[in-house]
């Protein structure tokens, strides 16, 4: 399937709803949290896939804001989790010349996750590869929210001067491309306060599989679709 991707027309920025979990462990039986141990791979397979196809971003929407209202030993076995992923795969990253980083509130985060997050960050900030961005503690709207009370502390003068680029500017994604396309796994269709400002003209694609058992063959599959489509930015097909 990776043979029939058109290599000029790959999306520069993919980004990642990991959905399904929970679902996924039901499904054998376990815990909640051992859908989210079991996840690891289709991380890894989708970082190496996008790499090899030659994306230049990949946001990952690990943990929203929204999760911290989930039941406090599962927000704990996530945060242990993204300690122990990142002290097993920061090597693995840097071996690969992926770049980590991160967006959202990451402050709120517990100290011991900042302090993995920092060292891994460190380690990886001289490669020149895929960068990969990691959605912790975020949402859209809180994205939004903050970059308004930025742009109000500038004390601008007159409202003609906030504009679309004044208010971009000040979102956690400035300096990178907007999505080009989206991919949703667990079947449910919807963007979830996920980078509303920056998906405005991103191509959605939903897959039934679950987050665990997403691998290499269901990105091509998404990346071939996305090829299908004509991005018209609301023009006309024949001014393309």
């Amino acid at each position: 399937m990776k043979d029939l991707i058109d290599s000029s027309n790959v999306p520069s920025h993919l980004a990642v709803i990991m959905d399904g979990n929970g679902r996924w462990a039901k499904q054998v039986g376990a815990k909640r949290i051992f859908g989210h141990q079991n996840a690891t791979r289709a991380v890894r397979e989708t970082v190496e896939g996008a790499a090899e196809l030659g994306v230049s971003y990949l946001t990952l929407f690990a943990f929203s804001t929204e999760n911290w209202s989930r039941p406090k030993h599962e927000v704990s076995a996530l945060m242990e989790l993204l300690i122990k992923t990142l002290k097993s795969d920061t090597l693995e990253l840097v071996d690969n010349n992926v770049v980590l980083k991160t967006i959202g509130d990451i402050r709120s985060l517990p100290k011991s996750c900042l302090k993995e997050l920092d060292k891994a960050m460190e380690s990886t900030k001289n490669n020149d590869g895929l960068v990969l961005n990691l959605a912790l503690s975020y949402s859209g709207k809180w994205d939004l929210v903050n970059a308004v009370k930025q742009v109000v502390a500038e004390q601008v003068s007159a409202p003609s001067e906030i504009t679309e680029e004044l208010l971009a500017k000040h979102l956690n994604t400035y300096g990178i491309p907007d999505p080009e396309l989206l991919i949703r796994t667990s079947g449910e269709m919807r963007i979830s306060n996920f980078m509303l400002w920056q998906m405005a003209y991103t191509e959605l694609y939903f897959t039934k599989t679950l987050w665990p058992d997403f691998r290499k063959e269901h990105l091509f599959e998404a990346i071939l679709e996305y090829q299908r489509r004509e991005r018209r930015f609301g023009k006309i097909s024949e001014q393309i």
